[in-house]
């Protein structure tokens, strides 16, 4: 199939890139719009979750959001108790409560309720409910629009915050864009040379543009979280270089064999092609494991993930040929050059070297994994708080003066929405003064009635709205043996909840990511051992990836040069993320080396020999991939979001280790130990393997791999 795609658009390139610009258009009036289309908010507890029906119930009893979502922050500095001040609080209250879509406005100083006035008489808030069902984003719009430029206002609140990280993230992915575009032009002008320097940065505006026309299709059947176009943009160009970067190198060797021609592409296509697809089915598998976890955050990055792999592979099969085609021989190396590589190339060194002390060189080279790892031992986990808002927004002026200036701001009620009639309302007020009696709690507002059976009852923890404190509330007050059926809300039962959803996918999760890999890699190789080392490599790789995380954002290093707020933890959606993504992109490395070790022992090379020839066939094209795309995924920690940054940081760290220490000594290391055991496989399992006929075509036969 690869080699009729290569012989049909070697035929036609010019009409290949025509069906290109079509199509580059088409996505790009269709799915560049995508960004306003998908959710700003949500996505980090289950639907079905306890903390999720809290809300749903009280929105229905009410005809109203469960808690309040916009919060006027108004300065008065002569004091909240002047008859100035509290004119205009009653003023902008009769005009907020006004507005479109608000259902009803808290009271401020007017209560005398010291929660409402900060402590030194200098600023006071008004909290506005949201109606049931309002479109939030226009209601938040619009009360944005309207206090804009009021110099004693300034808005915030969970629905601002939500909005404003939502515009965050698209003009991050700007600054993203503007900062990585030129340093990858400069790094692929070094690693492609010449004309070929085109080649990437085609097909990664190819493969971004087409990802974001398949998430447009997707969003209209499921809404995708707004976070995952900043994985398309990342992964899709680190992903487009690293396969281009692949064929190019490829397309130079069969040149210098064949010529020019439609032999050197079919070669180039059938050789390089079938690694391209496996690489791009084991990024998208790995990535697509993360659908498992029902949040619609880790779900939307799965989605995206899976597709921008599948449109990468795709781009990069059509568009990179086509432009081989049309340059042919301006695309070669010199042949001086060429003819060193092949004879005194320093990854050959480099590997005969591993090979002569493979045991020495294994045990460093996992020790120094696992030194990197070493931290992750200690690693907490904390959810999304107002420490992820950007700091230059209106929400995060709001959210930190409300938990440094207010008395009561540093904590977030539970909610606790009971279900009993009127007629136990004695027994009700009885169960809310049980609860003052639990640890960890500050106060407990009255109950109140909020329908026929259904009663509300705000319960203020001690300390931080999450802490594990808060959090074993939350499961006190839900299994407790109270007369009354009890649902609890807040952002500490919506962690507990998100806590669960993970645990409970998390061995499915693990279990499909490495079988799939397996299955891939042994569809690849025919070899049982080598996806089962590729799989422990791997974990090697994440771990030194969440020490790397732990070090530098739960110890707060960096903050001054990241620009982020340390909260003490590490968001674990984040870290499931970067999991899923270094595990993916190990294998990617690893598809690329294994492919042209096995090629190169299927033509008859000894086992050692062939891995010191793949590893330097393949050495520099791994580290500058990895390169590449560390600047591609790494411009994440230019966003102002400190959970994107920690996606960023994680997987960049992620791929350098693994070129420059997995691939680069303890994969050879590894092979040079274990010889030709790498590629034994069960009889029936080899025998099912040459059926299935995943190969690369004609060639040379080689000695048989061992089996049992």
């Amino acid at each position: 199939m690869l080699s009729r795609l290569g012989d049909r658009v070697a035929a036609h390139p010019r009409r290949t890139l025509l069906g290109l610009l079509a199509f580059l258009l088409v996505a790009g009036v269709l799915g560049g719009p995508v960004a306003g289309l998908l959710r700003d908010s949500g996505g980090f507890a289950p639907a079905d979750s306890g903390s999720e029906r809290t809300d749903r119930r009280i929105e229905a009893a009410t005809g109203a959001q469960a808690a309040p979502g916009l919060v006027l922050l108004v300065a008065t500095p002569h004091g909240a108790d002047t008859p100035a001040a509290q004119a205009r609080l009653a003023g902008l209250r009769r005009e907020l409560a006004a507005r479109p879509g608000i259902a009803s406005v808290v009271p401020t100083a007017t209560t005398r309720d010291e929660r409402f006035v900060s402590r030194d008489g200098r600023l006071a808030y008004l909290a506005a409910t949201v109606k049931a069902g309002a479109d939030e984003s226009a209601v938040t719009a619009d009360v944005l629009h309207r206090f804009d430029g009021e110099r004693d206002v300034t808005v915030g609140g969970s629905l601002a915050a939500d909005q404003q990280i939502g515009d965050s993230v698209s003009k991050d992915l700007g600054t993203a864009e503007t900062l990585a575009f030129p340093l990858l032009l400069l790094l692929s002008l070094l690693f492609f040379r010449g004309r070929a320097t085109v080649l990437p940065l085609l097909v990664g505006i190819t493969t971004v543009l087409g990802t974001f026309l398949v998430l447009r299709v997707v969003n209209e059947a499921y809404g995708l979280s707004i976070f995952a176009l900043n994985l398309v943009i990342g992964l899709g160009l680190g992903l487009a270089i690293d396969y281009t970067l692949f064929l190019v190198t490829r397309f130079r060797e069969e040149l210098a064999r064949s010529g020019p021609g439609t032999t050197a592409i079919r070669a180039t296509l059938t050789s390089a092609g079938r690694t391209i697809v496996f690489s791009a089915a084991t990024v998208a598998a790995a990535l697509a494991t993360l659908v498992v976890f029902p949040l619609n955050f880790l779900q939307s990055m799965g989605i995206a993930g899976a597709a921008v792999a599948v449109v990468a592979a795709v781009a990069s099969l059509t568009v990179t040929p086509a432009l081989l085609a049309l340059w042919g021989a301006k695309l070669a190396v010199r042949p001086r050059r060429r003819a060193r590589a092949e004879t005194q190339g320093g990854w050959y060194r480099l590997s005969k070297a591993v090979m002569r002390r493979p045991g020495v060189v294994a045990v460093a080279a996992a020790a120094l994994m696992l030194a990197v790892a070493l931290p992750a031992l200690r690693t907490t986990w904390s959810p999304v708080d107002s420490s992820v808002i950007p700091k230059d927004t209106s929400a995060r002026t709001v959210s930190d003066a409300l938990a440094t200036r207010f008395a009561g701001q540093d904590t977030e009620p539970l909610t606790v929405a009971l279900t009993a009639p009127a007629a136990e309302a004695d027994g009700v007020r009885a169960y809310a003064s049980g609860l003052e009696r639990l640890p960890g709690v500050a106060r407990v507002n009255p109950p109140r009635r909020l329908d026929a059976t259904t009663w509300q009852i705000d319960v203020d923890v001690r300390g931080d709205a999450t802490s594990p404190r808060a959090r074993a509330l939350v499961t006190t007050i839900r299994e407790g043996d109270g007369a009354y059926p009890v649902l609890v809300g807040g952002s500490a039962a919506a962690f507990v909840d998100q806590q669960a959803a993970i645990g409970s996918r998390l061995v499915l999760a693990a279990l499909l990511l490495a079988g799939l890999t397996c299955l891939i890699l042994w569809l690849m190789t025919g070899s049982v051992v080598l996806p089962l080392k590729a799989v422990v490599m791997n974990v090697l790789t994440v771990g030194a990836a969440l020490g790397v995380l732990t070090l530098v954002f739960q110890d707060g290093r960096f903050t001054g040069l990241l620009g982020y707020t340390p909260n003490g933890g590490i968001e674990p959606t984040d870290f499931l993320v970067s999991a899923a993504l270094v595990f993916a992109l190990s294998t990617d490395y690893g598809v690329f080396l294994l492919g042209r070790i096995r090629e190169t022992r299927e033509s008859g090379v000894p086992d050692r020999e062939a891995v010191a020839v793949g590893l330097e066939r393949t050495g520099a094209v791994v580290t500058a991939a990895a390169i590449l795309l560390a600047v591609a995924i790494g411009a994440f920690v230019t966003s102002s979001i400190s959970f994107l940054q920690q996606i960023g940081v994680a997987t960049a760290a992620g791929v350098l280790l693994d070129a420059f220490v997995v691939r680069s000594l303890l994969v050879p290391a590894l092979m040079g130990l274990l010889g030709r055991w790498n590629w034994w496989s069960p009889a029936p399992l080899r025998r099912l393997h040459d059926r299935i006929g995943l190969r690369e075509g004609p060639g040379p036969a080689g000695p048989a791999p061992a089996h049992g």
